[in-house]
């Protein structure tokens, strides 16, 4: 059984090899499985690339890709997919928070016939807004990508290539891993895993950049139309109530004063409702016409690594010799 492990690299040089490395030893210890590796370096300016360099100098299942820019998570990780080739596909962090440690964890649950399974924490070790994001995700992911009620999502997951076949035929400029997946199946499942705390540094993950990441949703959804709608025909009719509320007031009472301010208020609500469907509608053909100029998903630079033939790691030859000393 060949698992491949994708993983998007953003100014990870000092954790990566070491992800690697650990990956490595759990597959060691279980027999029956092999692993190799595609590593994505997704526009990071420090030696993120040319660690990646040394680990298939070292290992020939690690396979490199070097994006021409900064492209984000999800756009490397559909890069990744690309060049998976494994019976299962798993993808993690580069940063030690999805550790190498509960990998089998996953593999013994999809082992039960699921297409796609998610690691899932009891407890997190992220900072508070990447935990509200998360939950924001775990809410409206339900109501927008239709994820199953009982199945909760994570950035440590692994599917089967059957599923990853189909993913890389999206080819949206702005795509949302898990919102591909729920297009492909609901035939998911989840299993607890120990959420570690990242080795170096903080999450790359800004406000604006969260924020973008939860307008990808809409790339699978016209719940906003919907809601948009919803709001007008509340709106109108809210309109319509108030009017007969003025006009009944006036003839019940024909000497109190019909304020401008009141008035106002309520031209104000009516247009920033109006603005609000105006920016939704705005933002869907936005999307489209970043579709139809064909805004590309991720441009590869160079590539390390990819001959078909190499799929086990066999250790580094320093090693292989200190491991025969052993014996």
């Amino acid at each position: 059984m060949l698992v491949s492990i994708v993983i998007p690299c953003y100014y990870s040089q000092a954790t990566i090899g070491k992800v690697v490395e650990l990956v490595l030893a759990e597959f060691d210890k279980n027999d029956g499985y092999e692993c190799n590796f595609v590593l994505v370096n997704d526009g990071s300016k420090d030696g993120t690339y040319e660690e990646i360099q040394r680990l298939a100098s070292l290992y020939p299942c690690v396979r490199g890709v070097n994006l021409m820019r900064n492209f984000g998570q999800h756009n490397a990780l559909m890069a990744a997919l690309a060049y998976g080739d494994g019976d299962y596909i798993l993808g993690m962090d580069d940063d030690m928070q999805t550790h190498p440690s509960q990998i089998f964890k996953l593999i013994h649950k999809m082992e039960e016939g699921f297409d796609l399974v998610y690691g899932v924490y009891p407890t997190r070790k992220n900072s508070w807004l990447k935990n509200f994001s998360s939950k924001l995700n775990e809410v409206t992911s339900r109501i927008m990508l239709n994820r199953p009620k009982e199945i909760c999502s994570s950035n440590f997951w692994i599917i089967t290539n059957a599923v990853k076949e189909e993913v890389v035929r999206y080819k949206s400029y702005n795509p949302y891993i898990d919102g591909v997946f729920y297009r492909v199946t609901h035939n998911i499942g989840n299993v607890e895993v120990e959420h570690f705390k990242r080795e170096q540094g903080s999450s790359n993950y800004t406000f604006r950049k969260l924020l973008n990441l939860w307008l990808a949703y809409w790339n699978f959804s016209v719940i906003p139309l919907r809601i948009s709608f919803f709001l007008g025909v509340f709106s109108g009719a809210a309109g319509v109530l108030i009017a007969l509320l003025v006009v009944i007031n006036k003839l019940l009472y024909p000497d109190v004063p019909v304020g401008w301010s009141s008035s106002l208020c309520v031209n104000m609500l009516f247009f920033a409702l109006v603005l609000m469907v105006l920016g939704v509608i705005g933002e869907y053909l936005g999307k489209i016409i970043l579709i139809l100029n064909d805004t590309p998903q991720y441009i590869v630079r160079e590539t390390v690594n990819m001959e078909a033939d190499k799929k086990s790691c066999p250790l580094p030859k320093e090693e292989e010799d200190a491991e025969r000393h052993k014996v």
